[in-house]
């Protein structure tokens, strides 16, 4: 019973230890503003602040997300306007380049006037260790035969050895399995043109007569002899002389007029 006294007497002193703490707090000031006020106003009304900025920002923010809306629709467009111009951009090229060839087919024609031929350009090459051949993109429907002349705008590609309805098969004069009857422009000395294992840049000019006098720089031109290939096609330049010890075995290398690795537009002599 004592200790229940004891134990009521203390939490009554305890109650009023609390309410004379709250009382001196209650009558403190800090800017007319009671502890709990400034507990609030330190915990309370900042969150209150924050919540409220927030919202202000998302409903400010509806236009910036109906702006991206409007962006995401103009890059479409530009993107659509893009591959307009990219289309249009690729037709321009391919006009550009029918354009270069047809030019080049007539200054080709202007070039050989006095042949009847029949325009066309490379399609596929093969080239390999011994066979260099082209194939073009006319065939027999457009009045090319096997044995016709292959000329480009710098002079003798070489001749058609085989044709379908609309392809032809070429073999060029750097081909190891060509031979061209050819002539020294200056001196009119015939030689042999046969075609480099080592290169389709130059030509192995052969069976030089022994009291021919070759001059480097020279111009090598068809012979018109056999048949195969009309008189007076350039081949080709003397570019060096190999001497051997038989005279009767010396040769001189001959440069190709022709740049075979960038040959794309050809002419057909159809009237050898």
């Amino acid at each position: 019973m004592y200790k229940n006294k004891k134990s009521s007497l203390i939490g009554v002193i305890i109650t009023i230890i609390i309410l004379i703490i709250i009382v001196i707090f209650s009558n403190s000031s800090d800017g007319n503003a009671s502890f709990f006020e400034n507990v609030s106003n330190k915990t309370i009304v900042p969150i209150q602040k924050g919540l409220e900025y927030l919202k202000n920002k998302v409903n400010g923010n509806e236009g910036f997300f109906a702006d991206i809306d409007t962006l995401k629709k103009e890059n479409q467009e530009l993107k659509e306007k893009n591959q307009e111009l990219e289309s249009l951009r690729g037709e321009l090229e391919n006009a550009k380049t029918e354009n270069e060839t047809l030019k080049e087919y007539l200054n080709l024609a202007e070039k050989y006037g006095e042949y009847k031929t029949v325009s066309g350009y490379v399609v596929n090459r093969d080239i390999s260790n011994y066979s260099r051949t082209i194939v073009i993109n006319v065939g027999s429907k457009d009045g090319v035969q096997k044995d016709m002349t292959v000329i480009g705008g710098e002079g003798l590609v070489g001749h058609v050895v085989s044709v379908t309805d609309s392809t032809a098969k070429v073999q060029t004069i750097v081909d190891t399995s060509s031979s061209v009857s050819a002539i020294m422009s200056t001196t009119k000395d015939s030689v042999v043109c046969k075609g480099n294992l080592d290169t389709d840049k130059e030509l192995k000019a052969m069976y030089i007569p022994t009291d021919a006098n070759i001059i480097q720089g020279d111009s090598i031109e068809t012979s018109g002899i056999g048949g195969l290939y009309p008189k007076g096609i350039h081949i080709g330049t003397v570019k060096r002389i190999v001497s051997t010890q038989n005279i009767t075995d010396r040769y001189a290398i001959v440069e190709t007029a022709v740049n075979f690795s960038k040959l794309t537009s050809v002419l057909v002599i159809t009237n050898n």
